[in-house]
């Protein structure tokens, strides 16, 4: 018993001894290193210091001179002028190009990105709306199906049906929203369709009546699925 109680103290005192020894060189670290420490530390802090003030004397003047360069472009834009949009919205006012060049690193230069994209498909110049529309950065569950989604008829406009069925499919990836997302999940089934490619047509087809039967695509859907049937078994 006494050897027991005796094993049991010098394994505390050796724990003891050890927690001081780790202590005196966590210590010992600290002092031979204070410098290089505290210079890390202070670099973090002007870090954090230059961008507090980058944002409150340059970044947030500029975003709010880009969103009220950019109304007349939006109006515009509502109006269906999209050159007009794009150029010369007129007032005095920028349109999306130059929101865009000017005003770089702003919300407002990203936004414009997206709708100088819609200009294009509007006007037939697919291949630029492409262009501007991969570069534009979608936020919250809605714009990045829509981004997707155009840039997948961009392609189709094109002719360039891989491009705009992998798009399609990113867009449905997107998120669940239940009008958009049937609504490019029809395109996707038609592009299918379009490529004779009428099993993967039928499994689109299928899972839009399943998940989106009440959508104004899923009423109907069934048809499609027997038209895609009907090809895939004579072929």
């Amino acid at each position: 018993m006494a050897r027991r109680k005796q094993t049991r103290k010098r394994k505390r005192d050796e724990t003891i001894v050890d927690l001081v020894e780790a202590r005196e060189q966590a210590q010992d670290f600290f002092e031979r290193n204070q410098k290089i420490l505290f210079g890390v530390l202070g670099g973090l802090v002007l870090i954090v210091a230059v961008f507090f003030i980058y944002k409150q004397l340059f970044l947030l003047p500029k975003e709010r001179e880009a969103t009220e360069q950019m109304f007349q472009a939006e109006f515009q834009f509502q109006q269906d002028s999209f050159e007009q949009a794009l150029l010369n919205p007129g007032g005095g006012y920028s349109g999306f190009l130059d929101i865009i060049e000017n005003y770089k690193g702003t919300k407002a230069a990203n936004l414009a990105g997206y709708y100088t994209g819609i200009c294009y498909m509007h006007l037939g110049k697919f291949e630029a709306a492409i262009s501007y529309l991969r570069d534009f950065k979608p936020g919250g569950s809605v714009t990045p199906i829509m981004k997707f989604g155009t840039i997948a008829d961009a392609y189709s406009e094109l002719g360039n049906f891989d491009q705009a069925a992998t798009y399609y499919r990113r867009a449905i990836k997107s998120g669940n929203n239940g009008f958009l997302i049937p609504y490019y999940m029809k395109k996707l089934g038609l592009l299918y369709e379009e490529r004779g490619e009428y099993k993967e047509a039928i499994t689109v087809y299928e899972r839009l009546r399943k998940d989106y039967s009440n959508s104004q695509e899923g009423f109907n859907i069934e048809k499609y699925i027997q038209r895609a049937e009907s090809l895939l078994s004579k072929n």
